[in-house]
């Protein structure tokens, strides 16, 4: 059944509604764990949608994303802002604080933003920013303003998290190197799943980490990597068999410095809409032991976000 986006809005035409008969997983989480990349939709009628957003979803509230967490068998939230809410931060807020110490933020805030706007977000649990260099999905906002966002949240001790293309690296380098803080990659740095592992593209995502020690890696959304797309093997639960292989690689290599989440609701998919049961279930293939899994889902996030608690 199609899902409504409420207070005026239409969705954007051919938008693919979250999944709501998500599977039970067969991987059973180690206790505590963070799903560590999840959005908020609205509802439209309570927290409107940005006039310059470039896509209208459907609203996927808070109580839908907490329903999901009990379910999936996770303890916590991160959740991200969303590009069509821009930087209004209400919705995000309002999840927090619902969640009170089961979530953590990651904001959208421009130049500008005061000292008292950021304590507030602090105080409701924002840890991070986001910077999008998506042409598709944002504008473009200058270097310069950017690294002064970056200056002015450092000494909260929050993080910046970065969603651009793989060809876009090269361009971004230099850029991402001079951020004073923590700087979180989304989904591997979007590697084309259809080049060689070891392949130069993604050798230089590696050798990024690898001489940057501030930079984690999100290992997230193998359903917009993914080339194969979300059939099983051999009757099998591994979908996105394709990506396993760089993500593998990160987990393994950086042990410390990686993050897993659901994306949920999976905003601006076009080809399918996974199950968020069966996304759980591509962990143990790409964190193969008891170790690498804690470290993954427990142990980066709770560093990383709650560090009180640590």
């Amino acid at each position: 059944m199609s899902k409504p986006t409420t207070g005026g809005f239409e969705k954007t035409p051919g938008w693919l509604d979250w999944y709501d008969g998500p599977s039970k997983p067969q991987f059973v989480l180690p206790a505590g764990s963070v799903d560590a990349h999840c959005h908020v939709f609205g509802p439209g009628h309570t927290f409107g949608y940005a006039p310059e957003r470039k896509y209208t979803p459907c609203d996927a509230s808070k109580a839908q994303l907490f329903a999901l967490r009990d379910h999936l068998g996770f303890a916590r939230n991160v959740v991200v802002q969303a590009t069509c809410h821009g930087d209004n931060n209400d919705a995000l807020v309002d999840a927090l604080q619902a969640a009170r110490e089961a979530a953590r933020g990651v904001a959208t805030v421009r130049r500008g933003v005061s000292d008292a706007e950021l304590q507030r977000l602090h105080a409701a649990g924002v840890r991070g920013v986001r910077f999008n260099f998506v042409k598709r999905l944002v504008d473009f906002t200058p270097k310069d303003e950017l690294l002064e966002i970056a200056q002015r949240i450092a000494p909260l001790g929050w993080h910046v998290v970065v969603y651009f293309e793989a060809v876009d690296l090269p361009e971004l380098w230099d850029f991402f190197t001079a951020i004073p803080t923590t700087v979180v990659v989304d989904h591997m740095g979007r590697p084309d799943v259809t080049q060689p592992v070891d392949g130069p593209e993604f050798a230089r995502f590696v050798r990024f980490m690898d001489e940057h020690p501030n930079v984690w890696s999100k290992v997230t959304c193998p359903e917009r990597l993914s080339v194969a797309g979300p059939f099983a093997l051999n009757g099998q639960r591994q979908a996105y068999a394709d990506v396993v292989p760089f993500a593998r690689v990160l987990v393994e290599r950086f042990a410390d410095r990686v993050l897993w989440g659901t994306d949920w609701p999976h905003p601006n998919l076009k080809s399918h809409m996974p199950d968020d049961g069966l996304l759980v279930d591509f962990i143990p293939h790409i964190a193969p032991t008891a170790d690498l899994q804690r470290r993954l889902l427990v142990d980066n996030p709770m560093r990383l976000y709650w560090p009180e608690e640590c």
